[in-house]
């Protein structure tokens, strides 16, 4: 499909499958999934421009979205682009003064929050908003408003049967900005990330090329849109190959959204396998029998997957017999739990644990890990179903080149990296070089045209004794073990690693239980029973690592960390910074008398 900017992108796909399914959405009111063609959706858009046209915007104007995955983000967002606006979208489940931050340094004219109650929690900050000359919220059973507020219903209703000519096109560049995205900010504030609709197509238009997309495809939608790895993959490029997207109900209800609308294409963060590889390897210990099944299984799986990949020789005889019954009793019932339907589980945001990619791709689920970041709209490299192997982040997408730079950094070039950071031309300066460079900040080795991601380059520990260590790499390791939900390892120029480690409550319960001590007291986390079992199953699932390596104290804890607190990002990567500055006395804790 030829197109120069996502609006013309939208609008072709219009002319081409007016009325195939664009969108399926679960509707609270009348419980039942409804759905929307892109006929449906262009009356939505077209609404919602002129809407927009009322407001008397400039051109160039920011637009920040604060709503979930949905039929109206995509309205809004697609009439913002229409019309030469900026559209700034934003973490549905940050907190107040992390979003407070986003729109008065995105300098927002107009802002769309999914309640009233959530532009309540933000109009405390409304004097760092001096641009904000608008906010619209979704809440229909509570058109109440006041000020700059007001409900959807009654915005579009002072739109209807505007003169205002929707048929005439804004005329926009290619190069002109498209949205402003912010990064998660692990380490600091978030910078904007000025993206423009050259930037986001090339990157749309190269990942067709490896991953043929389809009209019949079907993707489950749940990371936030407001992350360029799922605004990118899981809505630009669906419009571009006409495939229809299902916003999955909650996170909590993942799991059954996937079964019951069978997803052809999954679009994911590493968590989320990990999560249920814990899941998997709890029903396999259950019994010696499972146990023992589940390997034989994951052996055997595990050959034929390298074979198909032309890395290793058919499997034997005696395996090939043994495949179809180990399949039907083990990996059949793994698909199912994705849908039964999946033709590409794509992960990326973070890395992938070797050890928890192995099992799903010998039990027939096709996991494609990828590497990209905000700055680069966002992918750089991926593997594809028939070029895949997991160890690497896969090969560089067509019309980005790498390279490696001092200190073994990745860097990238391409048609999809950044215009720069807004506002921030100093930063901009060390990220991109004179030549047009992104310094990815990973360092990373190239072999046989595939990208080996080895680690960050300001996330390397430092210890006192001159170890220098990936923290995470043990975090991955450790919370692969379904007793740990989060994990945080520290240990920059003291003598000796330590952890922070959040609890899995319903397994805690049952572990203490068998160390005698009272689950629900708080006091039995620290106590030395606790302490010395909790490093001894750490050290288990560090055993692969050097000894120096593993944490010789630990914290334990009960209390998740929340993106409301700050302590993580919404794709639920710990905030390192804030976590030391919140749990400051207890690491101190950790290493008194050293």
């Amino acid at each position: 499909m030829s197109a120069e900017t996502l609006g013309e992108l939208f609008r072709a796909r219009v002319r081409l499958t007016p009325g195939r399914e664009a969108y399926r959405q679960f509707d609270v009111v009348s419980q039942v999934w409804v759905s929307y063609s892109w006929t449906d959706v262009q009356t939505k858009v077209r609404r919602c421009r002129a809407a927009l046209a009322g407001e008397g915007l400039a051109v160039g104007a920011r637009i920040g979205i604060l709503v979930p995955n949905s039929v109206e983000h995509v309205s809004l967002d697609q009439a913002a682009l229409a019309s030469g606006y900026v559209c700034v979208p934003l973490h549905v489940i940050d907190n107040p003064e992390s979003l407070a931050y986003v729109i008065a340094d995105s300098g927002a004219s107009l802002l769309v929050v999914e309640s009233a109650a959530r532009w309540a929690a933000l109009a405390p900050f409304q004097s760092r908003f001096p641009h904000l000359q608008r906010v619209v919220h979704l809440d229909r059973d509570d058109p109440a408003a006041g000020g700059i507020a007001c409900s959807i219903d009654d915005w579009l209703a002072r739109a209807d049967g505007s003169s205002a000519n929707l048929d005439s096109t804004v005329t926009i560049a290619p190069d002109a900005l498209a949205a402003i995205v912010y990064t998660s900010g692990t380490t600091g504030r978030p910078k904007g990330v000025m993206l423009s609709h050259r930037n986001i197509l090339s990157n749309v238009n190269a990942i067709l090329e490896v991953m043929p997309v389809r009209e019949d495809d079907r993707l489950l939608s749940f990371l936030p849109l407001s992350h360029t790895f799922e605004r990118t993959v899981g809505y630009y490029l669906p419009i571009a190959a006409g495939a229809s997207v299902v916003f999955a109900r909650s996170i909590a209800l993942l799991m059954q959204d996937l079964v019951a609308i069978k997803p052809t294409i999954l679009v994911s963060v590493p968590r989320i396998y990990e999560r249920a590889y814990a899941v998997l390897r709890e029903t396999a210990d259950r019994t010696w029998f499972r146990k023992q099944l589940f390997a034989r299984a994951v052996e055997i799986g595990w050959h034929r997957f390298e074979h198909q990949q032309g890395r290793a020789s058919p499997v034997s005889g005696p395996g090939r017999l043994i495949f179809p019954l180990l399949d039907r009793l083990v990996g059949k019932p793994v698909r199912d739990r994705f849908g039964g339907r999946l033709r590409a589980a794509v992960t990326g945001g973070a890395a992938l644990a070797p050890e928890v990619a192995r099992p799903f791709l010998a039990l027939g689920v096709p996991l494609l890990q990828g590497y990209g970041m905000t700055e680069s709209a966002p992918v750089i490299a991926c593997n594809t179903p028939e070029d895949n192997d997991p160890a690497s982040v896969g090969r560089p997408v067509g019309g980005v080149s790498v390279r490696i730079g001092d200190r073994d950094e990745l860097l990238a070039r391409g048609e999809n990296v950044m215009k720069g950071y807004w506002q921030r031309p100093q930063d901009t300066a060390l990220a991109l070089d004179q030549d047009g460079w992104l310094h990815t900040g990973d360092q990373a080795q190239l072999k046989n045209g595939r990208v080996y991601i080895k680690g960050r380059l300001k996330d390397i520990i430092v210890t006192s004794t001159g170890e220098k260590i990936a923290p995470a790499d043990l975090e991955t390791a450790i919370v692969s073990d379904p007793m740990f939900e989060q994990v945080l390892v520290l240990g920059e120029q003291r003598p000796y690693l330590v952890a922070l480690v959040v609890l899995n409550p319903t397994r805690w319960s049952q572990q203490a239980g068998a160390l005698g001590l009272d689950s629900h007291a708080i006091a039995e986390l620290h106590s030395v029973a606790a302490t010395h079992w909790a490093l001894e199953r750490i050290g288990l699932a560090l055993c692969a690592f050097p000894h120096y390596a593993t944490p010789r104290a630990v914290w334990l804890s009960l209390e998740p960390w929340t993106v409301a607190a700050g302590l993580i990002t919404p794709t639920l990567k710990p905030k390192r910074l804030a976590i030391q500055a919140r749990f400051a006395a207890e690491i101190a804790e950790l290493y008194r008398g050293h």
